[in-house]
């Protein structure tokens, strides 16, 4: 299969790289990318205290399927600082659109910088130098951490931050943070999974999915996917509750 110049192969056959792994529709698009590529895939997914742990499970399902080389679930609990609806009881998960160019609630204050910080410590440990970040900056959700500038900047970070970085003296021995989807719309992204043979029904996108991993259809997140099923062309495989 033939990719965008864009899409980095490994620097070494099998190289070992660490996918920020949710058990979703984007994720799962980059593990499968990460794989075709020629990585050696290390899927990370992490139980941050989210209301429900449908996509953890999905996760899990998903990863064993794909027969990384090991999944790491990571158990931290931002729902004890509270601040967003994914993870505070006392908030409720929007199911109408906000203001335009108003973060919604479902921000989940610094996470998406905590999951990188986790991916880059278990990069550096495995002695790879690649982590695959499912950012988005065309169909989402305003969130600041889905941007190409941050993307960017945490890559900086990590090559100042850590022994491998700073010990690193040619281009070819220094972190890349890959955010192959950060361009593309939900559509796009579709389409390249279905290329990639993902069975989108296994994956759990939703803000509020039940126990059975079954989604409410009416969050921001289940009406982006159903938006990107349309404009792909193709039939919608999640399963709803209603």
């Amino acid at each position: 299969m033939k990719f965008p110049a864009s899409y980095l192969p490994p620097r070494s056959k099998l190289a070992p790289a660490v996918i920020l792994f949710s058990g979703g529709l984007d994720s799962t698009t980059l593990l499968a990318l990460a794989k075709e590529l020629g990585y050696a895939p290390y899927a990370l997914s992490v139980s941050y205290g989210q209301k429900h742990s449908s996509e953890i499970h999905a996760a899990k399902q998903i990863a064993a399927e794909f027969g990384v080389v090991r999944h790491e679930v990571i158990d931290i609990d931002l729902a004890r600082f509270g601040g967003s609806a994914l993870t505070d009881h006392n908030l409720v998960v929007p199911t109408t659109p906000g203001l335009a160019n108003e973060i919604p609630s479902t921000y989940v204050p610094a996470r998406n910088t905590i999951l990188l910080s986790l991916a880059l410590s278990w990069a550096e440990a495995l002695g790879g130098l690649d982590i695959f970040y499912g950012a988005n900056s065309v169909d989402y959700s305003g969130y600041p951490d889905c941007r190409p500038e941050y993307v960017q900047s945490f890559e900086l970070m990590a090559n100042l931050a850590t022994k491998a970085g700073v010990e690193s003296h040619a281009e070819a021995t220094r972190f890349r943070v890959h955010a192959p989807i950060i361009y593309l719309s939900k559509a796009e992204i579709i389409s390249l999974g279905l290329s990639l043979g993902i069975d989108y029904a296994k994956t759990v996108s939703c803000y509020q999915a039940n126990s059975a991993g079954e989604a409410c259809g009416k969050c921001e997140s289940c009406r982006l996917r159903k938006m990107g099923f349309a404009q792909a062309g193709i039939a919608d495989p999640t399963r709803y509750s209603i």
